[in-house]
């Protein structure tokens, strides 16, 4: 994918009517601090267009980035954040329900999880609850670089089996740092979501 432009067109909080859009969504769901922002920023091509904040929880709101007038990328707010209230949390995952069941341009679904460690029972909620949705999600190993690459392997079966993942599910190593994973995740809605 060659980004010619990037817009934050919509911006969505909890009372907000999601819209209508008519070109293909791809949603990235995770943790506060899984590094959704830096993910996206990175496959964007830009440096902090996504804002990245020293404060996890700061993603409150469904932010849609138009890439060239073709299609959306869809950050989710994030989960699991200590900090915020349970009526807070409630709400947000009301948003994240909303947009699931009501988006007809939604392709496909990343659940991004941190790499370095074993899936924590808000990440088995959330695969799960995303597949109940109907939908396969594709995981993003998050922050590659913090561990050996020896490691890679191991961290991925402790994924793989940590979450329960149906047999075929797709794992993507990705770095922020080195942008390692970038040009897979891209192929990947290329030629299996933008085409259908």
């Amino acid at each position: 994918m060659v980004i010619k432009n990037v817009n934050l067109e919509t911006v969505c909080g909890i009372t907000s009517v999601l819209p209508k859009n008519t070109k293909p969504e791809i949603a990235f769901a995770g943790k506060s601090n899984v590094g959704k922002s830096s993910l996206i920023n990175a496959l964007m091509n830009r440096k902090s267009y996504a804002r990245i904040s020293s404060t996890p929880g700061k993603t409150q709101t469904i932010n849609y980035y138009s890439i060239n007038d073709e299609m959306y990328l869809v950050d989710l707010p994030g989960y699991g954040y200590a900090k915020v209230s349970e009526q807070e949390k409630i709400k947000w995952g009301q948003l994240i329900e909303r947009y699931l069941h009501s988006s007809a341009q939604l392709k496909a679904v990343f659940l991004l999880i941190d790499i370095r460690h074993a899936p924590s029972e808000n990440d088995r909620i959330m695969y799960q609850w995303i597949v109940d949705q109907g939908f396969h999600p594709i995981i993003i190993a998050t922050k590659l670089d913090k561990i050996k690459r020896s490691q890679v392997q191991k961290q991925m079966k402790v994924l793989r089996e940590g979450l329960k993942l149906i047999p075929g599910t797709t794992i993507i190593p990705f770095s922020s740092q080195t942008k390692q994973g970038r040009d897979e995740i891209w192929d990947m809605v290329e030629n299996q979501f933008l085409n259908q």
